[in-house]
């Protein structure tokens, strides 16, 4: 029943500080609103419709951002609990959930960045296949947002969002090679800035267009495929890591609840227990830190 207390008064205390910060911050002046490195990380997807989607940068939406941070500051204000029993020093962890969703943005950048790179790939194939036919390379593009389309029913998938401005640039009389050179600093995906200097160079001097995005998708595909196979290949490694990362946390607050004299010296300045606490809990953070490095593979 405690810890029930310990997490909902995390949950109430986390919302209240993004409350707070959202409404003092509303209160500056409008003429030239300063954001803090703090709340970079916090806008709307409205900034995104405003012109091409950024794929370097993320916009948390606000659910998403009290969400990440309600979540963060949760965990931590209930870490903070169970190895201080110190209301004082549990606010103060879970105030540095606010922070998490800056962290969390560069999984998510990630994240969008794969699902493009394997849109591209299957845009490659079906551009590959109508200038065999003997299109345009113009009309190649036309064409491959009607194939993905049956690929991806969705309208607001990356790709087919990213081949449609393309197609319009290209009919409003705009150089082709700019506008996938457009797309490409926009994505920040190496296959597709690789895939962009080749096609502008043959677009260029006459090179063999069909041959380049052949090899391109296969390079694309194997790169692909040996993601996967890591990925299977750490997944449990990962899981590992993560349970032996939460042990010492679970096997703490047992012990603080079933034994609590015998864990008293831990909580007591006198004996330096808070001191002993937060070496363990560095160590904790640090191993976490290192098998996540470890695991993070890239190909």
């Amino acid at each position: 029943m405690r810890l029930i207390l310990v997490i909902g008064l995390a949950l109430i205390l986390t919302v209240g500080l993004i409350a707070l910060s959202r409404k003092k911050k509303g209160r500056q002046p409008a003429k030239e609103p300063k954001q803090s490195k703090l709340f970079q990380a916090f806008q709307t997807k409205k900034v995104q419709k405003s012109g091409p989607t950024d794929y370097q940068t993320y916009y948390y939406t606000v659910a998403e951002y009290l969400f990440i941070a309600a979540v963060a500051g949760a965990l931590l204000f209930v870490i903070g609990y169970v190895f201080y029993q110190s209301i004082i020093m549990s606010i103060l962890f879970a105030s540095v959930g606010l922070f998490f969703p800056k962290v969390y943005r560069q999984r998510m950048i990630q994240k969008r960045q794969n699902e493009l790179s394997q849109q591209f790939q299957q845009a490659l194939f079906s551009l590959s296949t109508s200038l065999v036919a003997g299109r345009s390379i113009e009309n190649a593009f036309v064409e491959v947002v009607k194939d993905l389309s049956l690929i991806y029913p969705d309208p607001e998938t990356l790709i087919i969002k990213e081949l449609e401005i393309i197609n319009k640039r290209v009919a409003n009389r705009e150089p082709i090679e700019i506008a996938i050179e457009d797309f490409s600093k926009r994505a920040g995906v190496e296959d597709i800035t690789n895939f962009t200097d080749v096609f502008i160079t043959c677009k260029r001097t006459g090179g063999d267009l069909v041959e380049v995005i052949r090899r391109t998708s296969t390079m694309i595909s194997e790169k692909f495929e040996i993601q996967q196979e890591i990925s299977v290949m750490v997944a449990q490694k990962k899981f590992e890591s993560n349970a032996i990362t939460l042990a010492p946390v679970l096997m703490v607050g047992v012990l603080s609840y079933s034994s609590a004299e015998y864990m008293k010296p831990l909580y007591s300045w006198a004996d330096f227990g808070p001191i002993v606490m937060t070496i363990s809990l560095a160590i904790i953070l640090f191993s976490f830190w290192l098998c996540q490095r470890i695991m993070n593979i890239k190909v």
